[in-house]
């Protein structure tokens, strides 16, 4: 292979020659990968080469050790250990590390990111003792170019999201403080190597807790970032402020000092900066503090309803600095870009987000400076400070006492909604979001008489007149009809006089296929939330709705054969998604009274399914509206069956598709249900792609809770024909039992938990299915099912919900055999400790309480004696 060349070739222009170049690059790295990085390393090192080959050597470099996929990653860095011997390895990190100091920068950066690719694999086993120390020297005695890729190393070392490589990285805490630090004094005079050591600085923060503990070092380090927020460069600015960012989120217990002394002025100082980029972060530097404080507030809140007494420091920053700091955010308000596009993130959205933190944060003190600023501006000539004004109203309507707030808002709204024909499209659009805010958070304000037929008049005309504050509008209306819904099932709430007009005006909004597609998307998302929180005296309205979305549905599927291009698809796709969400929504809130459309919607769906293309996102909306339609219709599903099974087998069996597959699983559960017995032919095909799908390594563990709780729904539906199934289901359930929750491993809490909640349904509709004459046929497993259960008992991981699936399972245990035969079991103290704990705990529903109370009273019908006096 000639490297030269196929590195020229991984940047062609040309795809086919590009793809075929790095197909060669795979291709050698499999066959010898231990030359292959030796040889890519020399090219990378040699100043000889043209940059952009360098460049692109660099590049396959950093491919060889990166992936996406954990277990991918694992694969590549197992590669480099085992299949490159000790002498190239020594070879290739010591040309990589020279490159460091090349004068031609984009080499040394893709030797920045390869060491730092290695040292991920190396570091954590102590395998590469002197690369610390040799950057640490880099920074101290080389030139500046040098200096610069070393602490850039430093840096995406320190960014790493690997895990061993990050809890390593505590033991170098010393190494890398003495070089970023070094780097990022004012004594340097290179921009660009104080810049590279303020960004590998702030990524090294979280390794650097000992040395922050020293106050003299804690002194130096706040030194040396306090003078770069002065330095003048705004990229060096920039990340100073980053820096506070991260240590006041990291260190607020240490801060006190500092905000006293110097961080105070300088944030603000830093708020004012011309500089947007510089402002924006120091912005964010109280956020950060707001963020840091409401946390505080609700850590010391929950250590005192459970009984501790060892509070968080809370210092009142936010109070403290209110007065200094709110006037300038409210100035900040008013530095809006009216080109800006929706997801742009300016100075002005940064002041806005912050006020709101700072509303949360400090309450009604908050209050009076924000009403004086809009009592100012409201009226002002100049569009940016009347949309400050209204911004900053809405900025306040969390945080404060909604008594308080209400006779403001009272009011206001009648300003608000005049205020959405404002000359100004920015003006109009803040206030839709203002009046969000309010339905949002403080919608007792909002007299249905009085305000609420101009309210919903304008955020409708609003809705219609400009795309540009359609999206804000939306929002409004979704906030309004949750908070007017009035109670589940009502005759009447405050929507029915609207109801009708809102939904013409909404069919009327997405009625043309060539609109806008997010405003289409959004206004769709109204109109769910207008059906779902419908009065019973509005069903009539929707049941002929359901028709008009019928319809539009079934306009669709011809649509299919006129797709040119991949533009044509995600329109065709988003308008058939939103169509069938509002479907869904339609089934949902008339239940039975949807079977008059069943037969057509049925037809349409399938026909959606048949038509739809491989990696269409459409199906997954349309297995949910199923889903649906089979637990409004129960039993009177089964007509459709022979016609919709064979789409659901196939999204079971597509496992590249792990959404589509979770929802099938999903909906094996609802039509297990709804039909009962009627399901059971179709259970031995369910039972085999569920199977399948557990026995598959990439989505298997992920998708096992919902396995798990599909047999319980399946068991429960066909009663004592589970007895076919219950040996494998069994066998699956004992080796899920046996997964434990590691320390520390947080991220995995949600998961084991559902993982246990599915083993105790899976086990309570095989225990309710044996309990129909086939008892027997459960007696091999119950010592299985006692012993998980007292694994449950004891392990202080558990939700109420786990808890509460465990007593369904002890109550149905003990009435399936109420002779006494596990007499031992249910006379035990653990259990009897587990039906205690629930019956008195004071912060379970009463749902839980009386399924331990039931669970109590089989226990007590067991046939042996003297069980009662421990459960009492």
């Amino acid at each position: 292979m000639n490297v030269n060349q196929v590195l020229q070739s991984t940047l062609s222009p040309d795809a086919s020659i590009r793809n075929n170049a790095e197909q060669q690059l795979l291709q050698a790295a499999e066959v010898d990968f231990s030359a292959y990085v030796s040889t890519l390393a020399h090219e990378l090192a040699n100043e000889q080469a043209q940059a952009h080959i360098r460049s692109a050597a660099g590049l396959a470099l950093k491919n060889s050790f990166s992936a996406r996929e954990y277990a991918r990653l694992r694969d590549l860095q197992l590669r480099w250990r085992e299949r490159v011997g000790a002498e190239v390895k020594t070879s290739v990190k010591s040309l990589a590390l020279g490159t460091l100091a090349s004068k031609d920068s984009r080499a040394g950066q893709s030797a920045a990111q390869f060491v730092a690719s290695v040292a991920a694999i190396e570091i954590p086993r102590n395998e590469w003792p002197e690369l610390m120390p040799a950057l640490v020297a880099n920074v101290g005695e080389g030139e500046d170019h040098l200096k610069q890729a070393s602490l850039v190393t430093i840096g995406y070392i320190c960014e790493s999201e690997d895990t061993e490589l990050r809890d390593s990285l505590v033991q170098h805490s010393n190494a890398i403080l003495t070089a970023v630090v070094q780097g990022a004094r004012k004594e340097e005079t290179n921009s660009d190597v104080r810049l590279a050591a303020i960004v590998a600085l702030s990524d090294s923060l979280e390794f650097v807790r000992t040395n922050f503990e020293n106050e003299g070092e804690r002194n130096y380090i706040m030194q040396v970032i306090c003078e770069a927020t002065q330095s003048g460069d705004s990229r060096i600015e920039s990340g100073a402020y980053g820096c506070l960012n991260r240590i006041m989120g990291l260190y607020y217990d240490k801060m006190r000092f500092y905000m006293e002394k110097a961080l105070f002025g300088l944030t603000i100082l830093g708020m004012k900066n011309p500089e947007e980029d510089v402002a924006k972060l120091a912005v964010e530097f109280w956020c950060t503090v707001c963020e840091e404080e409401l946390a505080i507030e609700d850590d010391n809140a929950l250590t005192q309803a459970e009984g501790g007494t060892e509070l968080r420091q809370y210092f009142n920053f936010a109070r403290v600095a209110a007065r200094e700091v709110i006037p300038v955010l409210l100035e900040l308000l008013a530095q809006q870009d009216e080109d800006a596009a929706e997801e742009d993130y300016n100075i002005s959205r940064a002041a806005y987000q912050c006020l709101q933190l700072f509303a949360q944060t400090v309450g009604g003190e908050i209050v009076q400076a924000v009403l004086g600023f809009v009592e100012r501006n409201l009226r002002h000539d100049d569009w940016h400070w009347r949309d400050a004004a209204v911004s900053a109203f809405g900025a306040i309507m969390e945080g404060p006492d909604e008594k308080m707030l209400e006779p403001l808002i009272k009011q206001a709204l009648p300003v608000l909604i005049q205020m959405m024909e404002d000359t100004a499209v920015q003006v109009q659009d803040s206030a839709a979001y203002t009046l969000g805010r309010i339905c949002e958070n403080v919608s007792n304000a909002i007299d249905p008489q009085t305000h609420l037929p101009p309210l919903v008049r304008s955020l409708f005309t609003g809705l219609s007149n400009n795309p540009k504050m359609a999206s804000s509008c939306c929002w409004a209306l979704m906030n309004l009809a949750d908070r007017f819904a009035g109670e589940p099932g009502a005759e009447i709430n405050d929507l029915s006089a609207h109801f009708s007009d809102s939904i013409t005006h909404i069919l009327r909004v997405t009625e043309s296929p060539d609109g806008d597609a997010p405003l289409r998307m959004a206004v769709y998302e109204v109109l769910n939330a207008f059906v779902t929180n419908a009065a019973n005296d509005s069903l009539p309205i929707i049941a002929k709705l359901s028709d008009i979305i019928l319809r539009r549905l079934e306009g669709t599927i011809p649509m299919q054969q006129q797709i040119v291009s991949v533009d044509d698809r995600n329109t065709l796709e988003e308008i058939q998604t939103s169509l069938t969400s509002a479907l869904l929504a339609i089934i949902q809130r008339l239940e039975r009274e949807i079977k008059p459309q069943a037969d057509h919607i049925m037809h349409v769906l399938l026909q959606i399914l048949n038509s739809v293309g491989a990696k269409s996102s459409v199906p997954d909306t349309v297995f949910a509206t199923v889903g649906a339609l089979a637990n409004a219709l129960e039993e009177e599903f089964a007509k459709y069956m022979d016609s919709f099974a064979p789409f659901l087998y196939k999204a079971l069996g597509n496992q590249e598709e792990p959404a589509l597959c979770a929802m099938a699983i999903g909906l094996v559960s609802d039509i297990t249900r709804s039909l009962g017995g009627l399901s059971q032919p179709y259970c031995d095909a369910f039972m085999n792609y569920l199977l399948l799908i557990l026995s598959g390594t990439s989505n298997g563990n992920q998708l096992r809770p919902a396995i798990l709780q599909s047999f319980g729904d399946m068991a429960h539906a066909i009663g004592p024909h589970f007895e076919k199934y219950l040996s494998v289901v069994a066998q699956v359930l004992n080796q899920s039992s046996t997964m434990t929750l590691g320390d520390g491993a947080f991220e995995m809490f949600d998961y084991f938990i559902s993982l246990r909640e599915g083993i105790l349904d899976a086990w309570d509709g095989a225990i309710v299915a044996m309990k129909q004459g086939k008892a027997d046929a459960l007696r091999p497993h119950v010592d299985s099912i006692i012993k998980f259960l007292h694994l449950i008992s004891q392990d202080p991981n558990r939700s109420e919900a786990l808890l509460r699936g465990a007593l369904g399972v002890v109550g149905d245990l003990a009435e399936t055999f109420p002779g006494g035969e596990y007499g031992d079991a249910f006379r035990s103290e653990w259990m009897a400790q587990l039906v205690r704990d629930v019956r008195t705990s004071q912060e379970f529903s009463a749902r839980t309480k009386e399924t331990a109370r039931w669970a109590r009273e089989q226990i007590k019908r067991q046939g042996a004696s003297g069980q009662g006096s421990q459960l009492s």
